[in-house]
């Protein structure tokens, strides 16, 4: 059921490498000096620039710096640069520790990080204790922005404001945790609205980013081109369906993707996945619920594929909760079929529009 294509696109997705998040050092990386031998320090060159252009690509940035916190904050702050920093560690821990701390807040695969330092030392017990992380020597950072790793294909509308959406994520997180009552009854007070469309031609960009961008909660982890998802969203025989959801924070952007095939007597899901800050909002559910309703209102059976991976199992337990059981296999690729039988409504927390 999976074609040779789609083979050969699981496979390269494997080998492609992508920077979600830059991760800096402070003394004499991101500055000249050492902040507590000389609060004198001085800028790198160019380096205001790098910081802004990773900014507006999408490519989030944090920092893993030794060093006095309060001291090193005030010091971002006079530079105008702590509003580009996520979830920053400057603590006396290993780097590598830092590191994975950054990764676990961003919920980021290690893979995506890149981490710039100017001591060897760190730089060596970093590829040693996590050698998925892409390591650079800050003699290297004027050729990072020319890097391949950091020059997404677009830069979409999404990719411009990532970091706004984080923050605001990081408010919700904040409001969650303060919060008394069961988890529904906080996300009620969200107002969230949840659209599912059909793709237009203004989508696209963002699509092929999702498909490249999304490892966690990714079904099958098939990349598709811009063209390759032009075809399927005018394709008489394909659904291509994006999903976004704001609430009273602001917007997550596009936040979701479904690739349906449609043949006569019944549909295949191809492709299924959401970025990986809706996890605990429950829009996979609605986004699964949705698709069974379209199959069922079209009498045909509604069939999906399902490529396991390291990362990937909350989409594997995602389908047998829908009720999604596995009929066949086919090399590494489980095929599931629904009945149909048992389809939820949406939560009355969300307030959900189907758009076309």
């Amino acid at each position: 059921m999976i074609s040779t294509k789609e083979q050969e696109l699981n496979s390269k997705q494997k080998d492609k490498k992508f920077i979600k998040c830059v991760v800096w050092d402070l003394d004499n990386t991101l500055w000249h000096g050492v902040l507590l031998e000389n609060d004198k320090v001085y800028l790198r060159e160019n380096i205001v620039n790098i910081i802004h252009t990773l900014d507006n690509r999408g490519i989030l940035q944090s920092i893993a710096s030794k060093n006095d916190r309060a001291t090193a904050i005030a010091k971002l702050e006079e530079f105008g640069f702590k509003k580009y920093f996520l979830y920053s560690q400057i603590n006396w821990n290993s780097k590598a520790a830092s590191l994975k701390e950054v990764a676990r807040l961003l919920n980021i695969g290690l893979d995506a990080i890149a981490f710039i330092d100017d001591q060897l030392f760190e730089l060596e017990e970093v590829k040693f204790t996590l050698p998925e992380i892409l390591c650079i020597n800050a003699d290297e950072i004027g050729n990072i922005l020319d890097m391949p790793v950091m020059n997404p294909r677009f830069i979409t509308e999404d990719s411009q404001i990532r970091r706004l959406m984080y923050i605001s994520d990081i408010e919700r997180q904040n409001a969650e945790k303060e919060f008394v009552g069961t988890g529904d009854e906080f996300l009620a007070t969200l107002n969230m609205n949840f659209t599912i469309s059909s793709a237009q031609e203004e989508d696209l960009q963002r699509a092929e980013e999702l498909t490249l961008r999304t490892n966690q909660l990714n079904t099958t982890g098939y990349t598709y081109s811009y063209d390759e998802l032009n075809y399927f969203r005018q394709s008489e025989n394909h659904k291509l369906l994006i999903a976004s959801l704001e609430d009273k924070y602001g917007s997550y952007g596009k936040i979701g993707l479904v690739l349906i095939e449609c043949q006569p007597k019944s549909w295949i899901i191809k492709l299924l996945l959401m970025s990986c800050r809706v996890m605990s909002r429950g829009i996979g559910t609605i986004m699964l619920n949705h698709v069974m309703s379209l199959a069922q209102s079209n009498n045909v059976r509604l069939l999906a594929e399902f490529v396991p991976n390291d990362r990937n199992r909350m989409m594997y337990i995602s389908y047998k909760f829908a009720g999604f059981k596995e009929i066949d296999k086919n090399g590494n690729s489980v095929i599931f079929e629904n009945d149909l039988t048992r389809i939820q409504t949406v939560p009355a927390y969300v307030k959900f529009q189907v758009t076309n």
